[in-house]
């Protein structure tokens, strides 16, 4: 093999994704500094690659177990928002493919904005299918946030385009009939739950932003709705909206 630069050593790595390639193997004979610095990086993005395999692996046991009982479209559902002042609470309904891992999956809790980013994009690509679903701040108030969530669950699985014949709940039950596992801390633990989680949050979090530019002195876009400093120092100067959870405190107390 001639000796390459090691620019072009960093480029054909690139390529490599076996142990025994021998192109991999002529390159540990190269003693020069950039090489052996590039090869160290190389085994360090293949051991993350393995990891991120194995955690898939690891996640993808709850979907495992159903499709050994037969089932074909096993949607996993989550829910963001139930906590905040203001806004809805979103739900997604996620039916990945068993042909394409997306790797690194998680909670979307644990996750940068721009990982869940890169993320939906991947879930969006080669997903089975997706349904969003919300319930209104009005809608809160009315049914109590509990049963408000159920509300926006069944509604992102009446949204796939898919009638799934399995869902995995993270954390609660629905009475639909349909055969289903409650997992606690499901966005963890499953890989479908957790792509409902990413789509849900950066749904939300998108949605909140826009209520951003229509409300600029509540400071949605950064604080989602939760009851920051600045969100509630804007209540007492301007008031509360339409958007906001009258059951809620402080805001029940208006």
């Amino acid at each position: 093999m001639e000796k390459l630069s090691i620019q072009a050593v960093k480029e054909l790595l690139l390529d490599i994704i076996d142990e025994k390639d021998q192109r991999l193997i002529a390159l540990r004979a190269d003693e020069r500094k950039g090489v052996q610095t590039a090869l160290r990086q190389w085994h360090k993005r293949q051991e993350k690659e393995a990891a991120l395999i194995s955690k898939y692996r690891q996640m993808s046991s709850f979907e495992e177990e159903k499709k050994g009982r037969g089932f074909q479209f096993i949607a996993g559902i989550d829910e963001v928002g139930r906590g905040p002042l203001a806004g809805p609470v979103v739900a997604a309904a996620v039916i990945l493919n068993d042909n394409h891992q997306i790797l690194g999956l998680n909670d979307s809790k644990q996750l940068s904005a721009s990982k869940r980013e890169v993320l939906v994009t991947e879930i969006k690509k080669h997903a089975l299918g997706i349904g969003i679903g919300e319930a209104s701040a009005a809608e809160i108030d009315e049914l109590n946030i509990y049963q408000a969530t159920k509300v926006a669950m069944q509604r992102a699985i009446d949204q796939l385009p898919i009638q799934p014949d399995c869902l995995l709940i993270d954390a609660m039950v629905l009475e639909n009939g349909l055969p289903q596992e409650k997992i606690i801390k499901g966005d963890a633990r499953s890989v479908s739950i957790a792509a409902a989680s990413i789509i849900a949050k950066v749904y939300r979090d998108d949605l909140m932003a826009e209520y951003g530019l229509e409300y600029p002195a509540y400071g949605f876009e950064q604080n989602a709705g939760y009851g920051t400093k600045q969100h509630l120092n804007a209540i007492e100067k301007f008031g509360v909206l339409p958007i906001h959870r009258k059951t809620f405190a402080p805001i029940r107390k208006k």
